[in-house]
């Protein structure tokens, strides 16, 4: 007897969410590892995608590309302009003895994906490692906190979408979302921050908490339409099959990717502790 996708779709959940609330609490060298497996493997997703478009994208330079946001992240031992400029060079030498397609195309996608999925996923890691040494466990708090937000928002969404949805929010790019669903995702995001307040995250103040509720809300459901338009040109329902009943990496972690930066940026320039 077959297992169904809502089923295999809730067995995962099950087994994963226990273990990516251990990693995001632990931190250190296990929460980096999870990060490099968004990462990496999320850029591998993304090149095969544009492979459907008959792009030709830079996989292995790609993916050290990524590896090197997200462990510079962690260990600090470049400038980001440093980085940034040094890749630009290295990516268009390396297309100059390609010869593989439209050099145009290839370096635009290769450019595209390390830098939105290598940059992104470095936001995240800058997230869990924000906090100082005594207050460590604070950043593991808040990606638990990020993370449920996500999910809730996602549902909420969803069913809200379901029960109520009659405008469509962005036909183009995904014909079943709607502006009530939306609406519903963003409610939920912010009443889950305000009760995460109260559980976990009590280190934030109030205008902070309702803060990265909008965030969360808006911004991690623009990227879900981010990663929908990648998926809708090239042609493909998931970004891959790696998780059964959830597709692939860049499927579960598109609003997470999307959000970090936002919140990466307000923590270090707007928020003071």
């Amino acid at each position: 007897m077959s297992i169904g996708n809502t089923a295999k779709r809730v067995l995962v959940a099950l087994v994963a969410i226990p273990a990516i609330v251990l990693v995001c609490y632990l931190g250190n060298i296990y929460f980096l590892i999870f990060v490099l497996g968004i990462g990496l493997i999320s850029y591998y997703e993304f090149v095969k995608m544009v492979e459907n478009k008959g792009v030709d994208a830079q996989l292995i330079m790609g993916l050290l590309l990524v590896l090197s946001f997200i462990l510079n992240e962690y260990l600090h031992f470049a400038g980001f302009y440093f980085l940034i400029t040094g890749a630009i060079l290295l990516l268009t030498f390396v297309e100059l003895f390609r010869n593989k397609g439209s050099a145009v195309n290839n370096l635009g996608a290769t450019v595209l994906g390390a830098l939105y999925i290598g940059i992104f996923s470095s936001a995240i890691v800058g997230i869990r490692e924000f906090f100082p040494a005594q207050n460590y466990v604070n950043g593991g708090y808040l990606i638990i906190t990020i993370l449920a937000t996500i999910w809730v928002c996602d549902s909420a969404a969803f069913f809200g979408g379901t029960a109520l949805g009659k405008h469509k929010l962005f036909p183009r790019i995904s014909p079943n979302k709607s502006w009530e669903g939306a609406l519903f995702g963003l409610s939920f995001s912010i009443i889950t921050m305000v009760i995460s307040k109260v559980i976990i995250i009590d280190f934030l103040n109030w205008k902070d908490v309702i803060i990265l509720g909008l965030i969360v809300g808006i911004i991690g459901q623009t990227g879900d339409l981010i990663e929908s338009m990648f998926k809708r040109d090239t042609g493909v329902k998931d970004s891959s099959g790696l998780i059964p009943g959830h597709g692939g990496i860049f499927d579960r972690f598109d609003s997470l990717l999307y959000t970090s930066p936002a919140i990466f940026l307000y923590l270090n320039y707007i928020y003071r502790f």
